[in-house]
């Protein structure tokens, strides 16, 4: 991920998710967090390094412990800049030193740590060689629900991302679509976008046909003809936080099994937002939109989870799937996206962003989820 996080974050709010991050892993019989830079470097500090590399950079959280960012020298007065780098120490290691040294100095040397799953497997055997009594667990294993949880300032930060990808569906469905590459509605797509305020597009999935029977289906040189049915799957960041939305159009007028299908995806989509409320487990969402597709007979075709989380990355947990029996919070933010998707003929998606209420559910996405019809 690119970019800083917006500015409406204070210092005291970077303070806050430290002090809670580091709560949880005492919580969950950690001796500490090690952050790496990625996403929940962003989303603790504001800081994001100009370029990843070699070097060393790490958070380091433990209970009771003032937060220490162990930075390069070099990169040190970037660091001081961050949002909130006033509710942390810096602690800079210069070319030639060893920087796992200075990190150990500041942990257990019996401790169990979470870390980064994204953290470097050289700068892990470098922690592994300097304290061998240490060991790790991912934060993906140890915290899922870290990030999980939105309040209310990212909340409307993600209803801000999620309106501007209903924008660019609204002016997309407006062009032509018959005669053209997949390739040019996607490059339509990523401008809108940004044109609506992204500064990161990190997908447009533009599947028509039978390519549409692929949910990751990537963008090619096939030309989009009438009588296809068009899936089109985009999102990215807005101010740092992610949009993620799905809908299925068709070019010119649909079969009445096409118009069939689409209206199954959609009633499926419809049960899934139902069954989202505080307490539900993650797999009561996956659970409902699934039953109405294999009630009709498509259960076969319905290849992927029914959602995933988002927030300043456009996939994180919580995933709405079986076997999840994490209970849903109000703040929690994620993505329901039933899909049928049938071999060499078409497929068809609908998926919007979710927000759990004190009392139900909230679509972040609110364009038409009835079949479109473009040219």
């Amino acid at each position: 991920m690119t970019g800083a996080v917006p500015v409406s974050f204070t210092a005291d709010d970077y303070e806050a998710r430290m002090e809670r991050a580091a709560r949880q892993a005492a919580d969950a019989g950690l001796a500490g967090l090690l952050v790496a830079p990625g996403p929940d470097l962003v989303w603790l500090t504001g800081y994001t390094p100009t370029a990843v590399t070699e070097r060393l950079t790490l958070l380091v959280l433990a209970a009771g412990r003032d937060p220490v960012l162990v930075v390069p020298t070099l990169e040190a007065s970037d660091a001081e800049h961050a949002p909130g780098a006033s509710a942390l120490t810096l602690r800079d290691w210069t070319d030639g030193k060893d920087p796992y040294a200075a990190t150990a100095a500041l942990l257990d040397t019996g401790g169990r740590f979470g870390i980064s799953d994204n953290a470097w497997a050289m700068h892990l055997l470098g922690l592994q060689k300097a304290l061998p009594g240490t060991s790790y667990a991912s934060l993906t294993e140890a915290l899922p629900m870290l990030r999980a949880v939105k309040d209310a300032a990212e909340l409307e930060l993600l209803a801000a991302a999620g309106a501007a990808a209903d924008a660019a569906f609204e002016e997309i469905r407006q062009v032509a679509f018959a005669g053209r590459r997949e390739t040019d509605v996607a490059a339509d797509l990523a401008a809108l976008l940004r044109r609506f305020g992204h500064s990161q597009v990190d997908f447009t999935i533009v599947a028509s046909g039978p390519n549409g029977a692929n949910p990751h289906h990537e963008i090619g040189d096939r030309v989009i003809e009438r009588g296809d049915m068009v899936v089109l799957d985009f999102g990215g960041l807005k101010d740092g936080y992610g949009s993620d939305t799905s809908r299925t159009v068709h070019v010119g007028e649909p079969t009445d099994e096409e118009r069939r299908v689409h209206d199954l995806v959609r009633e499926a989509q419809e049960a899934g937002f139902r069954a989202v409320r505080p307490g539900a487990a993650c797999q009561d969402v996956d659970r409902a939109a699934r039953a109405v597709i294999a009630g009709a007979g498509y259960g076969e075709y319905f290849i992927h989870r029914t959602g995933h989380g988002i927030g300043v990355t456009t996939h994180e947990p919580p995933y709405m799937i079986e076997g999840e029996e994490q209970p849903l919070v109000p703040g929690m933010c994620f993505s329901v996206e039933p899909g049928v998707y049938l071999p060499g003929r078409f497929g068809v998606r609908i998926e919007d962003i979710v927000t759990v209420t004190e009392d139900g559910g909230r679509r972040l996405n609110n364009t038409a989820r009835e079949m479109v019809i473009v040219e």
